[in-house]
């Protein structure tokens, strides 16, 4: 299935947009049987977890445990054998139902009846946008607790599976994903074991030495792999400024 990904919000006029907070979460499609990733791997969530999702319904949402958690959920969703005390700390977060008919509003009306009682499930919660200083309100109140960012979606909008003009995502860091080339080795404290991560992105070479954990620099990822990094725009040669770790992208 091919998903709706959102564009930058770059100034455009969003008076009327519905918003809501952008998670530090891991996507996931229930097809509603499984839980699966973007690129169709399927999630092993117990069997609890999963039975208490409606059946037969495709919903669209992110698995998600708490602001500044993302790489704990990750661990926690790509084990091949889910431990129940973990799970039982994640929470799936609905934004769309693909396959309903109608308007954004329409869809999400139907995911907040559709999850009303469901426990480990819930239907994101929306606020319409008055402006572009009702926007700079609602997302600094949501970076101060830790979020990643807010998301926008036009009103009466369908779901469009490509990158659409019609969701917005605003943030004080861009994210994107590079591919390794290759590694530094470590020095001083990280002597013996990787010290930063070569990376291509847009035909541009850079490195990565920041974000890294201790169990990453002792077992690096393979040379070809895909990570994620944030960054603050970009030097005049195109180059990111200060480009810092999220994650490898190998729990999709």
């Amino acid at each position: 299935m091919k998903l709706m990904l959102a564009k930058r919000y770059r100034n455009q006029n969003i008076k009327g947009w519905l918003m809501s907070e952008k998670f530090d979460g891991v996507r996931a499609i229930w097809t509603g049987s499984k839980l699966i990733s973007r690129n169709g791997n399927v999630f092993n969530a117990p069997a609890w977890f999963v039975g208490q999702l409606p059946a037969g319904v495709i919903l669209d949402g992110e698995l998600f445990m708490d602001c500044c958690m993302f790489q704990k959920t990750v661990g926690i969703v790509r084990k091949k054998e889910p431990v129940d005390s973990e799970w039982a700390q994640i929470r799936y977060c609905v934004f769309d139902a693909p396959e309903c008919p109608g308007g954004f509003e329409q869809r999400l009306s139907y995911c907040e009846k559709l999850l009303n009682e469901c426990p480990v499930a819930v239907a994101v919660r929306h606020e319409v946008c008055r402006d572009e200083d009702h926007l700079r309100a609602f997302s600094e109140g949501l970076l101060a607790r830790g979020a990643e960012g807010t998301m926008l979606r036009r009103p009466g909008s369908r779901y469009e599976g490509k990158r659409s003009d019609n969701l917005l995502k605003h943030k004080p860091q861009e994210s994107d994903e590079a591919e390794i080339i290759d590694f530094d080795k470590g020095n001083g404290k990280h002597r013996g074991r990787m010290g930063a991560i070569l990376c291509r992105w847009k035909g541009i070479r850079f490195k990565i030495g920041t974000g890294i954990s201790d169990a990453l620099r002792e077992t690096p990822p393979a040379r070809g792999a895909i990570v994620t990094f944030s960054f603050m725009g970009c030097t005049d040669g195109g180059v990111p400024r200060f480009p810092v770790f999220v994650a490898v992208r190998d729990y999709e």
